[in-house]
C-alpha cells in the first residue's frame, strides 16, 4: 500500500513538473503563440494516437476509421459553439460528440468486427468515408464541403495537457483491469482468449468505442484551437498520420505513442513548407522501423518508476 502510493506521488510530481516547466516558458515569452500552438498539435496527436493504439495496438484490430470519429467531435462543437458560445456549450458539445461517436462504434463494430485484418481496414476506412459524405451533403447544418469557420477558441494548451493526462491514467487503469487483460489476450490469440470465456465480439466492440470517444474528444479540442472545421480535414490521409504515431512508438506501448506523438510534432514544426517531404520522411522511418524494429521503438513496453523504487529498496537493504 505504502509502495503504491509512493508511485503515485512519483507520477503525480512528475505531471506536475512538466506542467510548471511549460507554464513557465510561455508565461516568459520563450513558448510564443507559434510555439504554443505547436504544443496543441502534439497534445491532439497524442489523444489521436491512444485511439489509435487502444484499436489496433492492444486488441489488435486494423482501424483506418478514427478520422471519421475525429470529424464527429470536430462538427458537434463547431455546430453547437454557434448556438450556444459559451464554454458549457463547448463542453456539452464535447460530451454529445462523444456520444454519438460511441453510437456510431457499436451500430458499425457490432458487425463488422468479425472481420480481420485487410478486409477490417478497408470497413473501417469506408465507414470513415461515409461519415465524411454525410458532413458534406449536410446542407445549412455543416454547411457542405466549405465548412464552418469563425469557431471560438474555447481550448488552450492547459485544457489540452489536461485531457491528455486524464485520458492517458484512465486508459492505463483500464488496460490494468481485467477487461484489459481480456482485450490483451484477444490480441494475442483470440482462439485461447475465447476458450477461457472472452466474449470476443464484446470485447472488440467496447474498446473499438473507447478508441471512438478518445478520437470524438480529440476533434473537439481541435476543432476549438484550430477555429475552422473542414470536410477534407478528415481524409484517409488524417487516420495514416495517427496510425504511424501509433505504429512507430510501438503497438501496445503508450509510453511510446506519447513518445512518438512528441517527436513527430517537433518533426512537422521543422516541415511547414514542405508538406510532400514530410510524407517522404514518414515512409522512410516507417521503413526503417519496420526492418530493424517490427514492433516499434518501444514495442509493448512502458515507462515506469518501479524500478526506481526497487532499486532504492535494494539498496537500503
Amino acid at each position: 500500500m505504502r509502495k503504491n502510493l509512493k508511485l503515485n506521488l512519483a507520477w503525480l510530481a512528475l505531471i506536475v513538473l512538466i506542467y510548471a516547466v511549460l507554464q513557465i516558458l510561455a508565461s516568459t515569452g520563450v513558448l510564443n503563440l507559434y510555439y504554443i500552438q505547436i504544443l496543441m498539435g502534439i497534445g491532439i496527436s497524442i489523444l489521436m494516437g491512444l485511439g489509435t493504439n487502444l484499436v489496433l495496438g492492444f486488441s489488435g484490430q486494423f482501424t483506418l476509421g478514427q478520422a471519421g470519429f475525429m470529424a464527429i467531435g470536430a462538427y458537434s462543437s463547431a455546430i453547437i459553439t454557434q448556438y450556444y458560445p459559451t464554454y458549457d456549450g463547448f463542453y456539452w458539445s464535447m460530451l454529445l460528440g462523444a456520444v454519438i461517436a460511441a453510437l456510431v462504434a457499436i451500430i458499425f463494430g457490432a458487425p463488422t468486427l468479425r472481420l480481420k485484418g485487410d478486409y477490417l481496414a478497408i470497413a473501417t476506412l469506408g465507414m470513415a468515408e461515409i461519415i465524411r459524405i454525410v458532413i458534406i451533403n449536410g446542407g445549412s447544418i455543416t454547411n457542405g464541403a466549405a465548412g464552418i469557420t469563425g469557431i471560438l477558441p474555447y481550448t488552450t494548451w492547459q485544457v489540452i495537457f489536461l485531457f491528455v493526462v486524464v485520458i492517458t491514467i484512465l486508459v492505463l487503469n483500464f488496460l490494468r483491469s481485467s477487461a484489459g487483460r481480456q482485450i490483451i489476450a484477444v490480441r494475442e490469440d483470440e482462439i485461447a482468449a475465447e476458450s477461457m470465456g472472452v466474449n470476443l465480439t464484446n470485447r472488440k466492440v467496447f474498446v473499438f468505442v473507447m478508441g471512438a470517444v478518445i478520437s470524438a474528444i480529440a476533434g473537439s479540442l481541435y476543432v476549438s484551437y484550430i477555429g475552422t472545421v473542414v470536410p477534407k480535414d478528415f481524409t484517409i490521409m488524417k487516420s495514416i498520420d495517427y496510425l504511424i504515431i501509433a505504429v512507430l512508438g510501438g503497438l501496445g506501448s503508450i509510453t511510446g505513442t506519447i513518445i512518438a506523438g512528441v517527436v513527430l510534432g517537433i518533426l512537422n514544426m521543422f516541415l511547414q513548407n514542405f508538406s510532400d517531404l514530410r510524407m517522404i520522411l514518414y515512409s522512410l522511418t516507417l521503413i526503417l522501423v519496420m526492418i530493424f524494429r517490427p514492433g516499434g521503438l518501444f514495442g509493448t513496453r512502458e515507462f515506469t518508476l518501479t524500478k526506481f523504487f526497487r532499486k532504492n529498496e535494494e539498496g537500503k537493504n
